[in-house]
């Protein structure tokens, strides 16, 4: 069986996640854009974990009248929003991609509501008695907060095919795809600093196979969690 040891810094959650654990175990999914990160998630959570997607909670922190949506609109102006005044997140990627810090300023509004939704969804589950729950995060890394977690799973596949991914399956100009994988850490950085990487350069079959090998992991990593009372 696959043993997935703990991340170096796991005993420190910081003030976002309670400290008193009920033997949850909390894990960092993560992944560069186009790893198949997403697919990972809804296989994780058809054996059952708790998922917690931080794209989810993004969408809802711009939707329209709350305070993300008013600065976006405040620092961009209507040129990024739709006709019914909702955020049109093509033409406001087309605008921040390209520039790391008109994308640093995008993240600047909307990190810090994402975080607050994440921490409550996060105490939700604890209190529900929920095992293994998995926050759905892509900027883990780049956001330096990888010690908030028990343990660290890493999706990666090589940069040709996930711009390939990109531009197939979501209909992206190469350049376009291109700007939003070169905004992202390297993968080669993340994936020694990961418990576990889920390479995703083969077939669904492998990846679900792979997937159940990190899940029995997990499962494993709670059961130990439980039997010492953390």
């Amino acid at each position: 069986m696959l043993s997935l040891a703990p991340s170096g810094a796991t005993a420190y959650l910081g003030a976002q996640f309670p400290l008193t654990r009920d033997a949850m175990l909390l894990v960092g999914l993560t992944g560069n854009i186009g790893s198949g990160k997403s697919t990972v998630a809804q296989l994780l959570s058809e054996r059952g974990a708790t998922i917690i997607d931080a794209d989810v909670l993004s969408r809802r922190a711009v939707e329209t009248g709350t305070d993300a949506h008013r600065a976006i609109a405040g620092r961009w102006g209507t040129s990024v929003l739709s006709a019914d005044g909702t955020l049109d997140r093509a033409a406001l990627r087309r605008l921040v991609f390209s520039d790391p810090a008109e994308l640093e300023q995008l993240n600047a509004i909307v990190h810090p509501e994402v975080e607050r939704m994440r921490a409550e969804l996060v105490e939700r589950a604890r209190q529900r008695g929920d095992r293994v729950v998995v926050c759905d995060i892509p900027l883990l890394f780049e956001k330096r907060i990888t010690d908030r977690f028990d343990r660290i799973v890493l999706v990666d596949a090589p940069r040709p095919m996930r711009l390939e991914r990109l531009v197939r399956e979501r209909g992206l100009k190469e350049t376009e795809a291109m700007d939003m994988i070169v905004a992202q850490m390297p993968a080669e950085l993340k994936r020694a600093r990961a418990d576990v990487v889920i390479d995703n350069d083969a077939t669904l079959t492998a990846l679900d196979q792979r997937v159940g090998e990190v899940w029995d992991a997990l499962q494993a990593a709670a059961d130990t969690m439980e039997g010492a009372g953390v």
